[in-house]
């Protein structure tokens, strides 16, 4: 997986509406129409989630096609919510994304519960659960 990532985002045709360019690759962006959106494409948080599921889902492709395991296909659903947990945060609430992960093939027990174990080590997860600093610039 490249780890030296780029893209660029800018304001298109439309409320909140957002074009996206990364590589060779065109994709939107933007808010639903009941926050004032025009609903041209995911949310940020559905991107961020689509982003963690198909790392998810690589990670455990290429670690099972290593082993030669017979994992015929990954399905990874993703919710992000927000939850208000007493004591901790200073009271603010705390994100939370749960990562339902379903394996298709002969696997048995041992193989599946080591691709889950896989499952919390893909690049994405790991940046989403470290530090992260983020640079802002103006250009």
């Amino acid at each position: 997986m490249n780890e030296n990532a780029t893209a660029t985002v800018e304001s298109s045709d439309g409320t909140y509406a957002q074009a996206i360019k990364a590589r060779m690759h065109d994709w939107a962006a933007g808010e639903p129409v009941e926050v004032g959106g025009t609903d041209n494409g995911p949310t940020p948080y559905e991107l961020l989630l689509s982003a963690l599921g198909a790392c998810t889902s690589i990670t455990l492709e290429m670690y099972a096609a290593r082993k030669g395991w017979p994992l015929d296909k990954v399905h990874v659903t993703l919710e992000h919510s927000k939850e208000e947990r007493a004591g901790e945060n200073d009271g603010k609430p705390v994100d939370m994304i749960d990562r339902n992960v379903r394996l298709e093939g002969a696997l048995d027990d041992d193989q599946r519960a080591k691709l889950i174990e896989i499952a919390e080590k893909c690049p994405v997860h790991r940046t989403l659960t470290n530090q992260i600093n983020i640079n802002t610039l103006l250009g």
